[in-house]
């Protein structure tokens, strides 16, 4: 059976002259299945694997029946876990409709609220946005959901993660009961089954790639590293070549361990290094990440949010500097490299207390990840980081009343003094109570006595 084309899913001919100029020749799998599914207007839960176009599955189909409003307040609504992806979302959409007459907006946190305030008062017919930015503004009434038609929910299973089940549930009961649910996911875990039983009716489910399946464009291999210091001697050995290493991503768990990287490798790659994480503000993010997409700087180092839809094409190496023990991150960071069926290299740096996730990645996978031989010229370090060390506890042999202080000095004279109580108890006097507490002129009496 041949390939379906572009023209074959019955495409306007504006939104194919977008596709045609933008390069696209033929749809990825998910692409062909989810369009006339999004057409009919049934809910739809698509599960596929990082990499294999899930912003233009659901593109596509929205923009082929989207039709000319001056309505203010939105008809699509596409929420993503991230501001960067908020962006990337809003230029691929804006690149497809080049040629209609769609106005579309994105809203994330980290900015200033007024200003969104204002943009989206101007009106929108699609709007991109995080949870948490979004329900500020609909608190505000600054936009309003009741006129959702077409839910789009991208990478849910991080909005989970990060915490945005509560914004999620409550946007939810805000749009009319009566709307197209659309989820797109490279995972489906029991939180995300447990939304789709309570907000979704009767969903069709598109499956295209498990969520371990290594995509057979990417070359694997892994170092066995000691430590963080000589993970890092080996990383600058490594992209020391240019031309082999022409556009590097690292990923790191923390963004400690990111910034610390960073700095040890400033000193060599300052104007070919980058770094994102979610401790820098919003302009330093996208400005990485705009100056490593041009070929800017050569080598970015980011934290595991960012592994999640980033589209940044020709990315000749994925590093991953630490190994995760969530397998399904490895997945998705690796998925950064080898899009769009070019071909990818991604190097995998564990420990020895790292190998057992290793492991369990390569269980995910069904798959050996190769160990390279250790390079004889790299300094292997013996210098360990804070987390790396063994905390050792000191167990306290100061006994309570020494901990006091009273036993390292002798007390003022004034706080020697015993307590004796109140002055009954000092001069031995009784308190006499009357016979009966509501006889009042009994109580007179004994006083007078």
């Amino acid at each position: 059976m041949e390939t379906p084309t572009f023209f074959d899913l019955g495409l306007s001919k504006q939104l194919l002259n977008a596709i045609e100029e933008l390069g696209f020749t033929e749809p990825t799998p998910i692409q062909v299945k989810a369009f006339s599914v999004v057409r009919s207007g049934k809910d739809m839960v698509g599960i596929s694997q990082t990499g294999t176009g899930k912003t233009l599955a659901y593109s596509l189909p929205i923009l082929q029946d989207l039709k000319y409003s001056e309505q203010i307040h939105p008809r699509v609504l596409i929420l993503v876990p991230t501001r960067e992806l908020v962006t990337q979302v809003v230029e691929q959409l804006e690149s497809y409709s080049k040629f209609m007459n769609c106005r579309i907006k994105g809203v994330y946190g980290g900015v200033n609220i007024n200003t969104q305030k204002i943009e989206v008062s101007h009106g929108m017919d699609i709007l991109v946005a995080t949870p948490g930015r979004l329900y500020d503004l609909v608190l505000a009434r600054s936009i309003q959901l009741k006129q959702i038609q077409k839910l789009i929910i991208d990478e849910v299973d991080i909005m989970l993660d990060l915490g945005f089940r509560f914004q999620l549930t409550n946007l939810f009961e805000l749009m009319p009961p009566r709307r197209q649910n659309t989820m797109f996911s490279a995972t489906m875990t029991t939180d995300i089954s447990t939304l789709i039983d309570d907000f979704f009716v009767k969903p069709e489910k598109i499956t295209i790639e498990i969520s371990g399946t290594p995509l057979d464009n990417i070359d694997q291999s892994s170092f066995l590293v000691p430590n963080f210091y000589t993970k890092a001697n080996l990383l600058m050995h490594l992209v020391q070549d240019k031309n082999e290493f022409s556009k590097v991503l690292v990923f790191l768990s923390s963004k400690r361990q990111a910034d610390r990287l960073y700095e040890l490798m400033d000193e060599f790659f300052g104007s070919e290094l980058a770094i994102v994480h979610s401790n820098k503000s919003q302009n330093y993010r996208l400005r990485s990440v705009k100056q490593f997409e041009e070929g800017e700087k050569r080598i970015l180092i980011s934290t595991d949010v960012m592994a999640r839809g980033l589209d940044i094409e020709n990315t000749s190496h994925v590093i991953n500097f630490d190994t995760t023990d969530f397998p399904e991150n490895y997945m998705h960071r690796i998925g950064r490299t080898g899009r769009a069926g070019n071909e990818g290299k991604t190097i995998l740096f564990f420990t020895e207390k790292e190998e057992p996730y290793k492991k369990s990645i390569e269980e995910l996978m069904n798959l050996e990840i190769p160990v390279v031989e250790f390079p004889e010229e790299v300094e292997v370090s013996k210098q360990l980081a804070p987390e790396e060390k063994d905390r050792v506890r000191e167990i306290s042999i100061v006994s309570k009343q020494d901990a006091r202080g009273e036993a390292i000095h002798e007390k003022k004279a004034k706080n020697q003094k015993i307590n004796l109580g109140s002055k009954w108890k000092r001069e031995g006097k009784k308190y006499k109570k009357p016979k009966s507490r509501g006889d009042k002129g009994f109580n007179q009496r004994y006083k007078k006595n």
